[in-house]
This record gives structure tokens, sequence and C-alpha cells, in this order.
């Protein structure tokens, strides 16, 4: 009677588990491939179902009868480094290079301090998306890797955000990269996407480590490695392929990472307190406004704003590109209710202007009303550089122009600029029928240049004599004489003549 009863309350023990497991959380288990014993961090503790209640006689069940399954915790973890350990699900490489790499973060605890600090922003963000997923919170802390979870970092191969997306796999993953805005920057955007990306590299290759050596080196890297090893009957785990020194390094610095934040007393590590709460809220923007209002109006440091939102990438938000932001979670209410009781002007200062054709910065300046240097300043321009037509740039919002930028130009807009070629002012003698049209072909320029420099019509005729005004480039100085340019023959011929001269 005594082990019947025992059953009964382990089999109600167990029924209550399965109903205090928290719901959500699981991914199907036909969509992760075996993988060298890893398991997503939430199959363990996923409820299978709706509760089973026995029926019939009860009968005792054995300790590995109820391993298997887990029980849900009746409080959430305490703070967010509790919540990552407990979802750890990688296997561990006992590796000297792990090693290695635990000695040098542990041996940096003020470069240790940055990276953690800086990771307060995210990390709640991050791991709730993982969990979602189903996904090992290791990956949590891939941008202390990738970044040290610097969402403005740009690598010398053109990789930029906190998950360093290249820019083609970046436009891979519907992450946007305009004059405006990159959403390689963009918080949640590139998170998704890096989500995305890992899980499709897991898919490919049933194992977290080939799945992070392609994240750094490229899938076809790794399947070539892979292949490579195959043909010469060798094994085709992380550790036994041949790959470059960073992507080698790669794998070992996350698991030193994870060592050290699952115990960072031993090794004499202390890590800032992240509460298990979000840290922003996201916030959706209806019309245009300036960054430096949105900030105020959220009561905001614009550093702090910028942090949270480092997609942007001008002065202005675009409602039809940018339509939502992120503001630390308090502040978002404040926002709403400024932003609701806002009347002391407009909220952009700044809109966007289309460049009707190729031209000078300081011409472009001349005609939206600004200085060169702030025009330059604003928009990014180098110096000698010119701007091409159909070019987007941001300018200031005439008064009488309130309505928002396009959707069009707020997704598409892009600067491209030209080398500035340096010209020369000439003054050349018209010959007896030469007239703008003939005077631009021969300095190949636009009649209507020409027609400008000399304050005539387009279709005008130049007396014989007469004085010419013309720019050309320096380069071209060489090649053009009083009455028009020689021909390439006739500089050809006395190049020969100099050299028979020499060799005499």
């Amino acid at each position: 009677m005594r082990s019947l009863l025992q059953a009964a309350g382990l089999a109600i023990t167990l029924w209550l588990a399965g109903c205090a497991s928290t719901p959500g959380t699981d991914a199907p288990s036909s969509s992760w491939p075996a993988g060298a014993g890893e398991v997503p961090t939430s199959a363990a503790r996923a409820p299978a179902g709706p509760p089973v209640l026995p029926s019939g006689p009860l009968s005792p069940i054995t300790p590995a009868h109820a391993s298997p399954r887990s029980v849900a915790a009746l409080q959430p973890p305490a703070d967010l480094w509790e919540r990552i350990r407990g979802g750890f699900a990688m296997s561990d490489l006992d590796s000297d290079l792990v090693r290695h790499h635990e000695q040098w973060y542990a041996s940096r605890p003020d470069y240790m301090q940055r990276m953690t600090d800086r990771s307060r922003k995210y990390l709640f963000h991050i791991v709730e998306e993982l969990e979602r997923r189903g996904m090992p919170s290791e990956l949590a802390l891939l941008p202390f890797i990738e970044s040290a979870f610097n969402p403005q970092a740009v690598s010398s191969a053109r990789a930029a955000g906190m998950w360093q997306f290249m820019p083609a796999t970046g436009r891979d993953y519907d992450l946007k990269q305009n004059f405006f805005r990159d959403d390689r920057r963009n918080v949640l955007a590139s998170t998704r996407a890096a989500l995305d990306y890992l899980q499709r590299l897991y898919g490919m290759f049933g194992d977290w480590h080939l799945a992070l050596a392609a994240y750094n080196w490229g899938e076809g890297s790794v399947g070539r490695a892979i292949a490579a090893n195959e043909r010469r009957g060798l094994g085709r785990r992380y550790t036994d392929l041949k790959m470059p020194a960073e992507t080698r390094n790669y794998v070992p610095k996350l698991l030193a990472v994870k060592n050290i934040i699952s115990d960072p007393d031993k090794f004499r590590t202390e890590l800032p307190v992240i509460e298990n709460h979000p840290y922003f809220d996201v916030v959706t923007v209806q019309r245009d406004i300036d960054i430096e209002l949105a900030a105020k109006l959220a009561d905001v440091e614009l550093a702090d704003f910028k942090a949270l939102n480092p997609q942007l990438n001008r002065p202005v938000i675009l409602a039809a590109g940018t339509p939502q932001i992120l503001l630390p979670w308090d502040n978002a209410k404040v926002f709403a209710r400024n932003l609701a009781e806002y009347s002391e002007g407009r909220f952009a200062s700044w809109t966007a202007w289309t460049v009707p054709g190729t031209m000078s910065v300081a011409e472009a300046a001349r005609r939206v009303g600004m200085s060169e240097s702030e025009l330059r300043s604003v928009n990014t321009i180098p110096p000698r550089m010119l701007i091409k037509g159909g070019s987007v740039l941001v300018v200031p919002r005439p008064p009488s122009k309130q309505d928002d930028v396009a959707s069009h130009l707020a997704d598409n807009g892009q600067l491209a600029l030209a080398p500035e070629v340096t010209l020369h002012r000439r003054v050349v003698k018209a010959g007896k029928r030469d007239s703008v049209a003939s005077i631009a072909r021969r300095f190949r320029v636009t009649a209507a240049q020409v027609a400008d420099w000399n304050d005539v019509a387009a279709g005008a005729s130049f007396k014989a004599g007469q004085s010419v005004v013309v720019y050309v480039p320096v380069r071209a100085k060489a090649t053009a004489s009083k009455g028009g340019s020689r021909s390439v023959k006739q500089v050809s011929a006395r190049k020969k003549a100099v050299v028979k001269k020499r060799r005499r």
C-alpha cells in the first residue's frame, strides 16, 4: 500500500511539473537534426503536450523513467546571467585553445566589464528570441566575439553591427542598407537575421560548432573542408577540419566566454547585474521626426538613444523607412505622453532632396540654402567629390513643406559620388563657322555648358576670331590648341619626330 501511495504521489508531481513548464518556448523536434548529442535549450524542459492522467492500477516508476522530465522553477531566474546559464546546451571542447582564451579574457577585467556593460541593452531581447526558437543560449554570447557588443562596429572587410553582417549577406536576409539607415546595425532586424542564418547553418551541418564555423568562414568553405576530409577518410567534426586561424579560434573564444559566465568566481571575474527584464520597448513612429527631438521627448541622452537605434545614418527618422524605434522601457511611456502634448513646432526640420543632375557640393549647397561644410557634414560627403544626378541628400525642410518623405525614397535612397575633376579656364578663338554646338563637340562638353560660360543662347554662332570661354579638365589641357584639338595622328607624328631627333 505504501509503495502504491508513493507511486501515486510521484505521478501527481510529474503531472504538476508538466503544467508548470513554460509554454511557447519549444521548437518542433523534427526541425533539429541530430548533432553530436546537442539538444536545443528548451527541448529538455518544454511540455510534451496536455497532461496525461494515469488510469488503471498504479505501479512505481524508476528514477530513470522520471529523469527525462524536468521540473519548471516556480520563480523566474534572479538575473539574466542565471537565465542564460540555464539554457546552455552546446557540447564543450577540451582544448588548449579554450583554456588560452579563458586566460586572455580573465586577465583583462576592464575589457570584460566594458563588454558586459554594453551588452545589458541587448541581451534580454536576444535571450528571449533564442528561447522562443529553442536555440542554445550560448548564442546570446556570440556578439561578445563578433563585435564586443558594439552595434556600431565595422570591420576592415565592411562587416557591420553587433552580429557583423557583410553587405551581401545582410541583403540576403532582408537587412536594408541605404542612405538613411543600415539595418545590419538595427538591434531587432540584425538579431532576427543572425538567428535565421544560424538556424539555417545548423540545419545544413547538424552541429553547432560547424554552424558557427560557417557563420565566420562561410558555409561553402566549411562544406568544402568537410568534403575534403571525407575523401581522405578523416573526421568531419569542427576539430578535424583544416581552417583559417580566425575560424580555428572562433568557437574556442565563444566557449571561453561561456565558461567565464558559467563560473565567474573561478576566473575572478565580476559580472554586472543585468535584470531579467526587458531593457527597451518598441515604439511606433507615425511622422518624420528629428533624432534630437525624439531623444528629448523621451527624456533620454542622445548617446543612449543612438545606442538603441544605431541603424540611423542621418539626423532625421523617416516614418516610411524606420517606423519603429527602441527606447528604454520606462522612457517609452514618457515619449508617448510628451509626443501627444508637443506643440512647440514641427517634428522634422530635415527632409530628402533628389539631386536633379550631377553637380558640385558647393552648387548643391547653394540650391538648398546651406553652407558647403554643413551639407558635407550632414550627408557625409568627402572632399573632392561630385554628387551624381539622382542622388538623395538630407537638406533643411522648408516651412511650406510638411509632407513626410515618401516610402520609395526612405527605403531606396542612395548617395552616389564621382571624383571631382579640376577644370581649367581657357579662352579660344572661334573659327569662321564655329557655333556653340561645334565648340561643345570639340572640347567634349555640353552645348548648355558652353552657352552658360559665354552667356549666349545654346543655338548661337560665334564670329570668326571671337573669344570663347571653355572649361576643360586639367588632364586634357595639352590636347587642345587655340584653333581646336590636335588630332591623334598629329600628336603621334610629333612624338615620332622627337624620337628620331634623339636617336641622331
